[in-house]
């Protein structure tokens, strides 16, 4: 188990729940569209948000959104250590650097200075795109060794000033490097580590790298924080990553739609069916949460014959085909209705249950 740091009121590492973050990609410079923005991330379930700060007018714009949002800021900084500061100063969270880029050691260390003055952790990042040109002649190419090596280097820099309020996050658009860097480096060090795979591409490919590569980490019992990266509206980068701790079992599903994939036996528009109660159960989940009622799952079969035996795990499920449909409990058939009333059914018996 990793050491724990603390990200305003997040914790994360040393047994913590997994937290989802997302980074901003609104001109940090535009007050007004990056306050809507994180804003949107917060609702969809955001925890953490990154703001990137390119100059010192992006950094007076997170000075006054500081003021305006109360959840973690994590400001990011690359080769001016004096945006490091003055994102410190005005009350970053958190600040991702490379001591890489952002000058010699003497420079470092007043970021570390300022950092520890204020007890706020640091992110220290290392990708695979960004690798010294001597490590990656000493491999012979980007490679898992060079990675955790570039990652440890970097850690000891800051470790020689004297701080270890750190997170690290080593990660590779190749998500079998990315997988085997952090199998390479888990033994070594105690920071939580930060997972994702980067630079993961658009939604379309984006999403499968991102859940094999992330959802492979978490099941290996690595990663302490995440953030999926894709090249869209970063909402559906807090979505995916919720869906991802639902499915490896880290979170719990208010409600947990499972269909059966259709065969020559299938009767019903399965898809259309299932497409239908998945958006009438979305609002149905959110109360339930609210409500503190505990989760369930609901099936949707294509076959009425051996639709129930094959969900009968599932608190509440459907089965159509020929005009009719049956609606079940636990494997029970509870009821026979028309094809065409097949989901006001069920979302009536769901809410009253």
């Amino acid at each position: 188990m990793s050491k724990q740091i603390i990200c305003r009121d997040i914790k994360i590492g040393g047994g913590a729940p997994v937290s989802i973050q997302s980074m901003t990609n609104v001109d940090t410079r535009d007050e007004k569209a990056l306050l809507y923005q994180i804003n949107e991330l917060k609702n969809a379930g955001c925890e953490i948000v990154r703001i990137a700060i390119p100059d010192f007018d992006s950094a007076e714009t997170f000075k006054n959104i500081r003021k305006k949002v109360d959840m973690p800021l994590v400001a990011d900084i690359h080769f001016d250590y004096r945006l490091a500061l003055k994102s410190i100063e005005y009350g970053a969270d958190k600040i991702r650097i490379n001591p890489g880029n952002i000058g010699d050691n003497e420079r470092v260390k007043q970021v570390i200075d300022a950092a520890k003055e204020r007890n706020i952790p640091i992110r220290v990042g290392v990708n695979s795109g960004s690798l010294e040109k001597s490590i990656v002649n000493k491999y012979g190419g980007v490679t898992k060794e060079g990675i955790v090596e570039s990652a440890l280097d970097t850690l000891k820099i800051i470790e020689d000033m004297d701080y270890d309020n750190l997170v690290l996050s080593i990660k590779s658009s190749d998500v079998v490097m990315n997988y085997q860097s952090h199998l390479l480096i888990r033994d070594k060090i105690d920071y939580p580590l930060h997972i994702g795979v980067t630079e993961a591409g658009t939604i379309k490919h984006g999403i499968i790298k991102s859940a094999i590569g992330i959802g492979g980490l978490l099941l290996a019992g690595i990663g302490d924080t995440l953030r999926v990266s894709l090249t869209t509206d970063p909402v559906q980068e807090v979505l995916l990553g919720k869906e991802i701790l639902e499915t490896v079992g880290m979170r719990t599903k208010n409600i947990e739609l499972v269909s059966c994939p259709t065969c020559g036996r299938t009767r019903v528009n399965l898809e259309k069916l299932a497409t239908e109660i998945e958006e009438k159960l979305e609002p149905i989940g959110s109360k339930r949460k609210e409500a503190g009622k505990p989760p369930i799952k609901v099936a949707v079969m294509g076959c009425v014959v051996n639709g129930p035996g094959e969900a009968k795990e599932a608190d509440y499920g459907v089965a159509g085909g020929l005009g009719k449909g049956v609606i079940f409990s636990k494997g029970e058939v509870i009821k026979t209705v028309e094809e065409k009333d097949i989901v006001t059914e069920l979302i009536n018996i769901i809410e009253k249950g």
